[in-house]
């Protein structure tokens, strides 16, 4: 059986990479974007990403909220889940199916999350 693969969308470079770290021993493929745009151009050129994890405050003309509209819009069976230490997303901000994650977060809360919705 293939691993699902993972969209890391996450422009503080320590942050990405402990990310990564958790996500890849938790048995999953983990592909990296470093903002909104890079995220979009990730998903034109590669057709098995299965979820997409993304911070919602990002450099670039796009944050994280913006993206998840985008991705569900684009590629509506993308399981989405944003995380943010600052903004708190408010009742019909994030398409339907998206779920939010307070930072600081716990690996396993991000797992938990990512198998309660794949």
């Amino acid at each position: 059986m293939s691993k699902l693969v993972v969209l890391i969308v996450e422009d503080e470079p320590l942050l990405r990479m402990d990310a990564v770290d958790f996500i890849e021993e938790a048995g999953f493929e983990v592909v990296e974007a470093v903002h909104a745009e890079e995220a979009i151009a990730t998903l034109k050129a590669r057709h098995d990403i299965a979820i997409v994890f993304t911070d919602i405050e990002m450099p670039g003309s796009m944050d994280g909220m913006k993206l998840a509209h985008v991705v569900r819009l684009g590629w509506p069976p993308i399981l989405i889940v944003v995380a943010s230490g600052r903004v708190m997303p408010h009742e019909g901000e994030l398409p339907e199916n998206v779920q939010y994650i307070r930072k600081p977060y716990r690996a396993a809360e991000v797992i938990a999350a990512f198998r309660s919705t794949a």
